[in-house]
């Protein structure tokens, strides 16, 4: 058995398929979702009929994204806590720097909070 005839019986086989008539402006804009939501139309269309959450591509993309902000944030707030051990009071008051510290981690809390509602929901 060829490799493409295995992998071809390994598939899940459809049964029949169901007609959907739709106007031009109804196709475009299934396509364009199920292309948002990395589906094929068949699958898209399949996922909303069985009510099944349908994630966005884009909503995924915006996650990594934020994960990469958590990311520098946290480097970013590394970087100032070694500068403030090595040179303590210079530069700047330590007080500020402690407030900056603490605005970093809120706005890190609030970018994972972020992350989980988009996850999520």
């Amino acid at each position: 058995m060829t490799g493409g005839t295995k992998e071809k019986a390994l598939a899940r086989r459809r049964g029949k398929p169901i007609e959907v008539w739709v106007t031009d402006e109804e196709k475009a804009a299934i396509i364009e979702k199920a292309e948002q939501a990395g589906l094929s139309r068949s699958g898209y269309l399949r996922a909303l009929g069985l009510n099944t959450p349908i994630r966005s591509v884009v909503d995924l993309t915006a996650v990594a994204d934020l994960a990469k902000v958590n990311g520098d944030l946290g480097r970013v707030a590394g970087l100032l806590k070694l500068w403030l051990s090595e040179k303590r009071g210079q530069g700047a008051r330590p007080l500020d720097v402690e407030t900056v510290m603490n605005d970093f981690r809120t706005m890190q809390a609030q970018i994972l909070d972020l992350m989980s509602r988009i996850v999520y929901k």
